[in-house]
């Protein structure tokens, strides 16, 4: 209930002699206000309770506004395509969708918005203004939704979930990208080779492969890149570092064991969505332009290439020695560290690499998937296969 009396103790109401329009006067500071609502906004007071939720707020309309998250009303609707809004603002800031009008514009750089709340957000991008602050850990946010997701890593709320997997998120938009591994959906696409991605991220940093920007700078060695090579997320497992939290968090699954997608093909969890799907129907969408053979990943195809260059980017620091691959570096140090994490589980022996604990547990379960073609002996690795061809058939 509104607290009238208490309200109009600071407010004292006139006609204006001139045009007969009412006026409202602040006792405390001597503002004039048009309409009492704006005088009760404000003063800060928030006498209009929504006796639902018990939520408060300074004027009326607000309250009015507030109960149609309560009841599903939507009463505004564009005569366009029909959608129905709660707010007559929101069917205004819809109808540019339809329209393309961005009337708002950055007197920075130009750039125009179709909603003056974007615009301001925008501004921030050259003002470097954060005013969110974090009242757990002092950090700063340009937006007020991003300082709520964070607060969520404190409490460790996620109140969005994946209707497929039941997965839960901290975000909503973090909820959209994970449904994109389940459906496959790549919404972004580039304007100059086609190609489709499911993070705006991934595109902006595959057209950079286009117009060779490199904005990326190394402060060591002054080399240029397109994508940022810092990685500060870091597994508390392995000690491993990546450049984005999604990459660590699919990483960590490889420790735990999980295989949360599910391939909508042979109805399998797979760790690997993309690269499961492509297994099953042998696509190798990426080809060496060199010898034209071709890949099932990227990756695959990046590893390959440098068998033509030569190229070793992955270098030992502590012998120098030099690798085409980040895993054969890391196979590599572990020669200097005596580091051995494939642990056999059923005699106990541990190996530097997960090839050599295979071989071993064929030992335990007799498995010889290599076969010689020659005279029909089997064994337990290729690589025997291959020399009893040239010795004993």
């Amino acid at each position: 209930m509104t607290n009238y009396p208490l309200m109009m103790n600071h407010l004292t109401k006139a006609n204006n002699p001139d045009t007969g329009e009412k006026t409202y006067h602040s006792n405390t500071c001597s503002k004039s206000f048009s309409k009492s609502g704006v005088f009760t906004t404000h003063t800060g007071k928030k006498a209009y309770h929504c006796d639902i939720c018990g939520e408060s707020y300074s004027c009326n309309s607000q309250l009015t506004i507030h109960k149609r998250f309560h009841t599903g009303e939507k009463p505004y609707h564009c005569d366009i395509c029909g959608t129905s809004f709660s707010i007559s603002s929101h069917v205004i800031q819809h109808k540019r969708t339809h329209t393309g009008e961005k009337p708002y514009h950055c007197d920075i750089c130009g750039k125009s918005f179709c909603q003056s709340g974007q615009l301001t957000i925008h501004k921030r991008t050259h003002t470097g203004e954060k005013p969110y602050h974090c009242d757990i850990c002092g950090k700063s946010f340009s937006q007020c939704g991003h300082l709520s997701r964070h607060k969520r890593k404190h409490t460790g709320e996620k109140p969005y979930h994946c209707d497929i997997c039941r997965k839960s998120f901290s975000g909503d938009s973090d909820v959209t990208r994970h449904i994109r591994t389940h459906t496959g959906e790549k919404p972004y696409q580039c304007d100059i080779c086609g190609k489709s991605f499911s993070q705006t991220g991934s595109l902006t940093n595959h057209k950079r492969t286009h117009t060779g920007e490199r904005p990326y700078h190394c402060d060591i060695c002054g080399k240029s890149c397109f994508r940022s090579r810092e990685k500060p997320y870091y597994c508390d497992i392995c000690g491993k570092s990546f450049s984005q939290c999604g990459h660590l968090t699919k990483h960590k699954l490889k420790h735990t064991g999980e295989k949360p997608y599910r391939c909508y093909i042979c109805v399998n969890f797979s760790l690997n969505l993309t690269g499961n799907k492509r297994t099953l129907t042998g696509e190798k969408p990426y080809h060496c332009d060199i010898c034209c053979k071709s890949f099932s990943q990227r990756s695959n195809l990046t590893d390959h290439e440098r068998t033509h260059t030569g190229e070793k980017p992955y270098h030992c620091d502590i012998c120098g020695k030099s690798f085409s691959m980040s895993v054969a570096l890391t196979k590599h140090k572990r020669t200097h560290t005596g580091e051995k994490p494939y642990c056999c589980d059923i005699c106990g022996k541990s190996y530097s690499s997960s090839s050599h604990l295979t071989c071993n547990k064929r030992v335990h379960t007799g498995e010889r998937p290599y076969h010689c073609d020659i005279c029909g002996k089997s064994f337990p690795q290729k690589g025997v296969t291959d020399k009893t061809n040239i010795t004993s058939c």
